[in-house]
C-alpha cells in the first residue's frame, strides 16, 4: 500500500528539481536544429512524395485537338479533384449539423471490481459487478442556434460547389492560354527558321558581291552579325516552345516531360466581332459566375453563423433516458437502473466567451460581406478589361496583316535589288528584319486574339456553351 505513495512522491521530486526542466525524455529535440544556425538532418527516413496519379492519354500518337485536351484536363487535373473533394466535405458538413435533429442513443457495457471501505472502519469485501446500459438524449428546443447551424453549412456545401465550378472554368482556361501559347511558339520557331534562311540567303549574296569587288569586309560581317543574332534567336524560340509544352503537359495533368502532339489550326483563324454591349456581358457576369455566386454563399454563411452564435446564449430543452442492468459474480440477483430527465439548461454566466464568440462571429460575417463586394468589383474591372483587349486584339490582327504583306514584298524586291548588285546591305537588313517583326507581330495579334477571347470567357464565368467559347475551338 505504501508503494504506490512511494513512486509519486519520487516523480515529484524529480519533476521538481531545476535539471527536469532541462530532460527530454522523449526525445523531442531530435525536431529542432543544435542551434539557430544549423540545418537540420532528419535521424529518420524522410517521408516520400509519391507521383501525382495520371490517366494515360486516350489516343496515340496522334496530334490532340483542345477539346480533347480540355477533356483529359478536367479528368486529371489535380485541382479538380482537390475542389471536388472539397465540396464533398463541406455536404458531410451538412449532415453533420443536421444529425442534431435526431436522439443521440449510447450503448455501454462495463465491468468494475472494487474495494471499499466503510464510515465505520470496517473494510468491505471485494465486489465484481458488469452489465449493459443504453442512454438516449434528444435535443427537444434551443430557440433555433441549431437551425442557423444548418443553414450556415448549406450555404458553405453551396459555396464549395460553386467554387468547385469555377476551378473546372479556371483549368480550362490554364489549357487554353498553354495550348495557345504552344502554337503561338510553334510558329515562331517557323518564323525563326524563314528569318535565318533569309539572312543566311544574304549572307552569302554578300560574300558573292566580296568576291567580285561590289562589298566590303565589313559588310561580310554585318551579315554575319545577322546570321548569328537569327540563329539565338531560333534557339531562344526553340526554348521558349519546350517551356509551353511543358506547361500545357502539367495543365492537363501529365509529366512536363510528356510527350505531346497538338493539332494546329487549318489556315487563319476567323477573326468575329463582338455585338453585346459591356453593359450586357458584365450583367452575365453578375449572375454566371460561379464564384461570386459562391462568394454571396459565403456571407450568408457568415451571417447564419453570427445568428447561431447570438442565440447560443438561450435556454435548452433537452431530454435524457437511461436504462441499464448490473449483474454480480455471487449469488445476488441482477439490478435494474431505468430514468429519465427532462432539462432546462439556462447560460448565465461564461466569463463573457459568448459576448466575444458573438462579437467575433459579427466580423468574420462583415468581412465576408466584404470579400464578396471586393470580388464584385473585381470581376467587373475582369469583364472590362477582356472585353476591350478583345476589341484590341481583333483590330491587331487585322493591322498586322497588312503590315507583314507589305513588309514580306518590300524585302523580296530589296533581295532582288542586291542580288543583282544594287541597293546596300543596310538597306537588305532593314527589310528582312521588318518581315522578320511583322512576322512576330502577326504571330503574337492571333495570340492576344485567343487568349483574349478565353480570359472574356472566363471573366463572364461562361461555360463551355457560352456565347463566346466556340471562338477559340
Amino acid at each position: 500500500r505504501t508503494a504506490p505513495a512511494l513512486f509519486l512522491g519520487m516523480v515529484f521530486a524529480t519533476l521538481a528539481s531545476p535539471a527536469a526542466l532541462t530532460r527530454d525524455p522523449f526525445g523531442t529535440e531530435r525536431y529542432v536544429p543544435a542551434a539557430p544556425g544549423v540545418r537540420w538532418q532528419s535521424p529518420d527516413a524522410l517521408p516520400q512524395v509519391p507521383p501525382a496519379p495520371t490517366s494515360p492519354l486516350p489516343v496515340g500518337d496522334r496530334p490532340l485537338s483542345l477539346p480533347e485536351l480540355t477533356e483529359f484536363a478536367l479528368q486529371n487535373n489535380p485541382r479538380t479533384r482537390q475542389a471536388w473533394f472539397a465540396a464533398r466535405a463541406a455536404a458531410a458538413g451538412v449532415g453533420i449539423e443536421r444529425a442534431d435533429d435526431l436522439p443521440q442513443i449510447t450503448a455501454d457495457i462495463f465491468g468494475q471490481r472494487s474495494e471499499t471501505g466503510s464510515q465505520t472502519g470496517n473494510q468491505n469485501p471485494w465486489l465484481t459487478r458488469y452489465g449493459p446500459a443504453l442512454t438516449l438524449t434528444y435535443l427537444l428546443f434551443d430557440f433555433g442556434a441549431g437551425d442557423s447551424r444548418v443553414r450556415a453549412a448549406e450555404y458553405q456545401a453551396l459555396a464549395a460547389v460553386l467554387t468547385q465550378n469555377r476551378v473546372l472554368q479556371e483549368v480550362v482556361f490554364q489549357v487554353e492560354q498553354a495550348y495557345y501559347r504552344t502554337l503561338g511558339f510553334e510558329a515562331l520557331v517557323r518564323s525563326n527558321e524563314l528569318f535565318l534562311k533569309s539572312v543566311s540567303t544574304s549572307l552569302d549574296a554578300t560574300q558573292r558581291r566580296r568576291e567580285g569587288g561590289l562589298a566590303t569586309a565589313a559588310d561580310v560581317y554585318r551579315a554575319e552579325t545577322q546570321v548569328a543574332q537569327a540563329q539565338l534567336n531560333l534557339t531562344r524560340s526553340k526554348g521558349e516552345l519546350e517551356k509551353a509544352r511543358g506547361a500545357l503537359a502539367s495543365a492537363i495533368g501529365l509529366p512536363v516531360n510528356a510527350t505531346l502532339r497538338v493539332q494546329t489550326f487549318e489556315g487563319e483563324p476567323r477573326i468575329r466581332e463582338i455585338t453585346e454591349s459591356i453593359n450586357d456581358i458584365m450583367d452575365r457576369a453578375k449572375v454566371s459566375r460561379p464564384d461570386l455566386i459562391a462568394a454571396e454563399a459565403q456571407a450568408r454563411s457568415a451571417r447564419a453563423q453570427a445568428d447561431a452564435a447570438a442565440r447560443s446564449g438561450l435556454p435548452t430543452v433537452s431530454v435524457t433516458a437511461a436504462s441499464g442492468r448490473t449483474f454480480y459474480r455471487d449469488d445476488r440477483p441482477f439490478t435494474d437502473t431505468n430514468s429519465v430527465l427532462l432539462s432546462l439548461s439556462i447560460p448565465l454566466f461564461t466569463g463573457f466567451n459568448r459576448t466575444y464568440t458573438v462579437r467575433q462571429a459579427e466580423a468574420r460575417a462583415g468581412q465576408a460581406e466584404a470579400s464578396r463586394d471586393t470580388l464584385f468589383r473585381q470581376s467587373e474591372l475582369e469583364v472590362w478589361q477582356s472585353y476591350y483587349d478583345v476589341q484590341t486584339a481583333a483590330d491587331g490582327v487585322s493591322t498586322t496583316a497588312v503590315q507583314l504583306r507589305a513588309a514580306q514584298q518590300t524585302a523580296e524586291a530589296t533581295l532582288a535589288r542586291y542580288q543583282g548588285g544594287f541597293g546596300s546591305l543596310l538597306d537588305l537588313i532593314t527589310a528582312q528584319v521588318d518581315e522578320s517583326n511583322a512576322r512576330v507581330q502577326r504571330i503574337q495579334s492571333y495570340l492576344d486574339w485567343f487568349t483574349a477571347v478565353a480570359r472574356l470567357n472566363l471573366s463572364i464565368g461562361a461555360s463551355d456553351s457560352g456565347p463566346y467559347s466556340d471562338w477559340t475551338r
